[in-house]
């Protein structure tokens, strides 16, 4: 993707953009990233989910979704997407108040930094490797000027910013992890990015198993939920990778209503079935699924 750190369009490194119940300054999710060699049936899926098609980058075959204050990046060039069969989960960038001192304060804590590799007239992003092959990215230009200023061009006769459905937004992010490696992870994100544990008795939607982190933020509509989720004692796939986005909606019930008539599919089974608590959707294109959880925003 992209980045930041533009010379001479930069302000200057702010003197206290964090606190102590929130070291980098986290102000929110600003998009999530896939990659596929099948971009044109995942934006179908997204559509499906009430996500617009709004903005292709400017020299790589990429373009932004969206829906409401959520943006979803789809990432079909062929460098970067290395011929994956089903659509991976590939970055996650998080809002910060300053993307240096919050890229500085991980790597002094032992992040693994990525190294920049913008092109001409691209921005550039400070990232650090995230679980498997995925990048967490730093980014603070999100209000009047955005990343997608510069990188990306609106497509014409489309609304730039349309409206959620059903009161869709991000919720969470559910990762799996390799057995026994709840730990580890649970301390990067506590360490890192300053996530907080929760009580094992204190669970949302109706998939409660792992461990539950949550994001600092500088406001409750901002809260934002990571689990941690180990392989079961016989289960042989022991691949660590970001495995679903988790939506919340204010009725999910409504929710369902409603993209069931876009053509979403629900899971429906005597033990996992859409409730006041949550639903989640079929897997589409082999690995693409989504999770509603009953959260207000």
């Amino acid at each position: 993707m992209s980045d930041l750190l533009l010379k001479n369009q930069r302000e200057p490194l702010q003197a206290s953009f964090s606190d102590a119940s929130n070291p980098i300054g986290l102000d929110g999710v600003e998009f999530i990233e896939y990659i596929t060699d099948r971009p044109q049936q995942l934006g179908q899926i997204l559509e499906m989910m009430g996500f617009k098609p709004v903005a292709r980058h400017r020299s790589r075959e990429v373009m932004l979704y969206r829906q409401g204050e959520m943006n979803v990046i789809v990432n079909a060039n062929p460098a970067d997407a290395r011929g994956e069969v089903a659509p991976v989960i590939s970055a996650i960038a998080l809002r910060v108040r300053d993307a240096r001192a919050a890229f500085a304060y991980v790597c002094e804590r032992g992040a693994w930094a990525v190294p920049s590799s913008s092109e001409v007239m691209e921005l550039n992003i400070p990232a650090i490797h995230g679980v498997g092959s995925s990048r967490i990215y730093f980014v603070d230009r999100y209000n009047d000027f955005s990343i997608y200023d510069v990188d990306f061009v609106p497509i014409p006769s489309v609304e730039a910013h349309p409206a959620a459905v059903a009161g869709i937004h991000f919720f969470g992010m559910l990762q799996y992890i390799g057995s026994e490696r709840s730990f580890d992870w649970i301390e990067f994100y506590e360490s890192l990015l300053g996530f907080t544990l929760i009580p094992d008795e204190e669970r949302f939607g109706i998939m409660p198993k792992g461990k539950l982190l949550r994001a600092p933020a500088v406001s409750a509509s901002q809260r934002f939920m990571w689990q941690l989720v180990e392989p079961d004692v016989l289960e042989i796939d022991m691949n660590e990778k970001l495995q679903r986005i988790g939506l919340g909606v204010p009725d999910v019930l409504a929710a369902v209503a409603t993209l069931r008539k876009l053509g979403v599919e629900f899971v429906e089974s005597s033990e996992v079935h859409a409730e006041a608590r949550g639903a989640i959707t079929k897997t589409y294109l082999g690995s693409i699924m989504f999770e509603l959880v009953q959260s207000q925003k």
